[in-house]
């Protein structure tokens, strides 16, 4: 007669729950089987062969719901892609954040790179070192100073804030001043406190570039920087996830451009054949003076993009010796070249004169109107000049 025996079985059958990304372990033990006479384990055989099949189903299961959520929501991040807050929406919340390829882009590191040089050399006297956009410009403190250093005007906020709520207000009182300033130029605001204060990196350049672009700031912004930005909504309690383009540069002349058109647009637009007529009275003015030098122009926006004419220009115009250590004369680099347009614009400003709008950059960059402008302001102030 067949005994019945009782043994201890652990068994482990292992499932994975694709949304939580945890592994669970369900224990099968004391199981119980026949014995046959003749010392056949039959009993045994067939309860191993159930849960192998048991392990099996599960598997299949599992890859046929995997498959399943991999064809519903293609472009839905893990929740371990997903930062706590995306996770915690309120229905019908919405929130931001940027895409991890577009935070590799290189122009988009390049554009982080020069606004941080530019802000670095604007807060010099404040010792103010920034490194981080995300980690150093989210509490209000740069950009508090950044703001009254380009805009003349001094904010009425406590130096110091610690706690979240003194940070936030000392954020809104900046993004004021800022909004005041910006909006009636047609700016479409992009940032906002809680924005900021979350450290949203395309909210961050996003104010930055209006500030560079509004300010005139003497920096080349790179061209055409996009970036994708991964819009997470909750809906039913359910999160659904797109992307949208987000543009935080177009051309040089654009952004540059915006808020300075003058006569030599109007001229280059609706009468260019007047350009020519233009050009020939700034060289005959230049040419009057470069002239003393056994120098000659024929072409304004090359021969002056170097900066070296621009200098010499100047100290005839004025009636000295500029000593040529402090400029390169035969300038080989790019930077080379910007530091002798923009010295060459200090000697304006010591001149009298105000400071150009034109960027030194755009002037290197064989830019028509800026180099225009520069040698147009020099001919209203010393077309008496012999």
């Amino acid at each position: 007669m067949p005994s019945t025996v009782t043994c201890c079985i652990h068994t482990h059958v292992h499932t994975r729950a694709h949304t939580h990304n945890r592994t669970h372990s369900h224990a099968i033990s004391f199981c119980t089987f026949l014995r046959e006479p003749a010392g056949s384990w039959t009993g045994f055989c067939n309860m191993a062969g159930l849960l192998c099949g048991t392990k099996k189903r599960k598997q299949v299961s599992d890859l046929q719901e995997e498959g399943k959520n991999a064809i519903n929501a293609p472009l839905l991040p893990s929740s371990a892609d997903l930062l706590p807050e995306e996770l915690l929406l309120d229905e019908s919340a919405e929130k931001t954040m940027l895409d991890p390829t577009s935070r590799e882009n290189p122009k988009f590191k390049e554009l982080q790179k020069v606004l941080i040089d530019w802000i670095n050399n604007e807060l010099e006297e404040e010792r103010i070192i920034v490194k981080d956009l995300e980690e150093d410009l989210y509490d209000g403190q740069v950009l508090q100073k950044l703001f009254e250093k380009l805009s003349g005007r001094k904010l009425n906020v406590a130096e110091v804030t610690q706690s979240e709520i003194g940070q936030k207000q000392k954020l809104q009182t900046v993004l004021e001043a800022v909004n005041d300033l910006l909006r009636p130029q047609g700016w479409t605001i992009e940032w906002g406190v809680d924005l900021i204060h979350c450290k949203n990196l395309v909210a961050i350049v996003y104010l930055l570039v209006a500030l560079a672009m509004h300010f005139l700031a003497p920096i080349r912004l790179p061209e055409h920087v996009s970036v994708q930005v991964v819009v997470v909504k909750k809906r039913e309690g359910i999160l659904q996830t797109s992307h949208v383009t987000k543009e935080l540069t177009t051309t040089t002349e654009m952004m540059m451009g915006r808020f300075e058109r003058d006569a030599f647009d109007t001229l280059l637009d609706h009468a260019p054949d007047k350009l020519n007529v233009v050009k020939t009275s700034l060289i005959t003015f230049v040419n009057k003076h470069l002239n003393k030098l056994n120098l000659e122009v024929t072409e304004l926006e090359s021969q002056f993009a170097d900066g070296v004419y621009l200098v010499l220009l100047m100290g005839l115009l004025e009636d000295y010796f500029v000593p040529l250590y402090n400029f390169y004369l035969t300038p080989e680099s790019f930077e080379q070249k910007v530091h002798n347009v923009a010295f060459a614009f200090e000697l304006m400003q010591d001149g009298g004169l105000k400071k150009p709008k034109a960027r030194p950059e755009d002037v290197v960059n064989l830019n028509l109107k800026s180099t225009l402008r520069v040698l147009y302001n020099l001919f209203t102030n010393y077309k008496s000049a012999e």
